[in-house]
């Protein structure tokens, strides 16, 4: 039987990380009343990152190792996760749960009525638990600006690492994602909204981690480069609607 919903996990050298966010998602999942897999993705990583998470399959049933084979990036990751997934609904995280797992219930459930659900740190931020720094926040206001101004997109956030979709219905927005590292958010809903496809953008808690992989100087260039490509592809037609 399929299950309701997947729950995909783009994951590199996280094998430090990946036990507490395992061990977290495998406690949600007791109580949780949906059938759910949870499909790690594991985009070339040097470490023990598929090791660590396979030793989970004991207490996630359904738990699967997607490898990329060579790094790719976390938006390849995050395509390659939901194209691999079985759930009608699919939800990815970071590997760092910097949304608590628990959060994905106000998602699934937005999914009743909407397409896409995105977390959001900007709608609410008396519930971020863990702020960035002044300077990333700073850098985050002004990109999303940029993605509101280009794009055209209604959303204040759309970096958040915790974003659901109705499988079949966004099957369309994966196949035609180009992006493969971090600019791949604001294509996912330039495309959603492309596509006639429904999005709501979800307050949810956060805890900024100091781990993160993003590069400030390296990683946010090309994110707003990215920004760029995706109106230049909107504007040649290269993200054809069905029928």
């Amino acid at each position: 039987m399929s299950p309701e919903l997947s729950i995909v996990i783009p994951a590199y050298n996280e094998e430090s990380r990946l036990p507490a966010t395992l061990e977290r998602i495998a406690a949600y999942l007791k109580h949780c009343h949906r059938e759910t897999e949870v499909v790690v993705v594991d985009d070339g990583s040097k470490d023990r990152t598929a090791a660590v998470a396979q030793s989970f399959s004991g207490k996630i049933p359904r738990l699967r190792v997607v490898p990329n084979g060579v790094n790719r990036g976390k938006g390849y990751s995050v395509r390659h996760g939901v194209q691999e997934a079985r759930g009608r609904l699919v939800l990815f995280t970071d590997a760092d749960l910097s949304a608590p797992i628990e959060e994905a219930d106000k998602l699934v459930d937005a999914l009743q009525h909407f397409d896409v659900a995105i977390g959001s740190r900007a709608v609410n931020r008396s519930l971020i638990t863990v702020h960035e720094s002044a300077f990333r926040e700073f850098a985050g206001f002004i990109f999303n600006k940029v993605v509101r101004f280009i794009l055209r997109l209604p959303f204040v956030d759309t970096q958040c690492g915790f974003k659901a979709f109705n499988r079949e219905r966004c099957r369309i927005i994966f196949e035609q994602q180009t992006i493969e590292r971090f600019g791949f958010d604001p294509e996912l809903l330039y495309l959603a909204r492309h596509h006639g496809l429904r999005a709501a953008e979800i307050p949810v808690r956060w805890g900024h981690s100091p781990a993160t992989k993003i590069s400030m100087m390296r990683d946010s260039l090309q994110m707003f480069l990215d920004v760029f490509k995706i109106r230049w592809n909107g504007l040649l037609g290269r993200y054809p609607r069905e029928g």
